[in-house]
């Protein structure tokens, strides 16, 4: 039976941005883990429709491919569905077998769906039998600092997901804000300004490229280029 939009709603409500992200307790391919266990870490909730899909298992390849670069940024990696611990185990093995990539992170099977209720994943296209492509990204304070929602049907843009937690990291190092399809080493832009004075100010700043009293452009700071060098080496 299909959901009723409004009951769908109710139901499966995701957290906002800035919200903290819902506690959870769960088995996992790696045993027991929680919510707590990633406290004072970054850490990506990667769900996937089921296991065995092309599409996840593409993912998965890619986000093992991407872990060293994850791993510099102190961010890691949890995939959850709804699928249990056998059928992970299986695909893992079959993944690992096939595309000769051991995956290292930990995936959740969320048999009684409450982890994909509290988080909102479940897919409507599946009339909630499956979590949705959805990803979130928790900071160390188990705040979700971003959700990206993808069809059924489209691989996620791993380097995408490495994009944005970069510049959620500058940005919350420089409290500045980064422009459309800014890349590490990219200038930063200076928030609206509050005041008359702050507008005044950064117009007379010779740190800042002002195109004029609300579009100031500057580097972005040494601390944050040496964070990420690893990363413009790899350009």
């Amino acid at each position: 039976m299909a959901f009723e939009t409004n009951d769908y709603q109710k139901m499966n409500s995701m957290p906002y941005v800035g919200e903290q992200a819902p506690h959870f307790n769960a088995n996992s391919t790696q045993g027991n883990i929680s919510l707590d266990d990633y406290k004072g870490k970054w850490f990506i909730l990667f769900a996937h429709p089921s296991d065995f899909d092309p599409v996840s298992t593409s993912e998965f390849v890619a986000l093992q491919v991407a872990s060293s670069k994850l791993r510099e940024l102190n961010v890691e990696v949890v995939g959850i569905s709804v699928d249990n611990i056998t059928s992970h185990v299986a695909w893992l093995n079959s993944i690992e077998e096939t595309f000769d990539t051991q995956i290292e992170f930990p995936l959740i099977a969320d048999l009684n769906k409450q982890i994909s209720t509290d988080y909102g994943m479940l897919s409507k296209e599946s009339n909630g039998s499956e979590t949705s492509r959805v990803i979130f990204i928790i900071d160390e304070d188990s705040v979700v600092r971003s959700v990206i929602d993808y069809p059924a049907t489209i691989g996620r843009n791993i380097n995408e997901i490495l994009r944005v937690i970069k510049a959620l990291k500058t940005t919350d190092k420089t409290e500045h804000v980064t422009p459309a399809n800014w890349e590490t080493g990219d200038k930063i832009l200076a928030p609206s300004p509050s005041i008359i004075k702050d507008a005044k100010n950064r117009m007379e700043n010779a740190d800042y490229e002002c195109k004029n009293w609300y579009y100031c452009e500057k580097d972005s700071d040494d601390h944050s280029k040496s964070i990420y060098n690893a990363f413009l080496q790899d350009k």
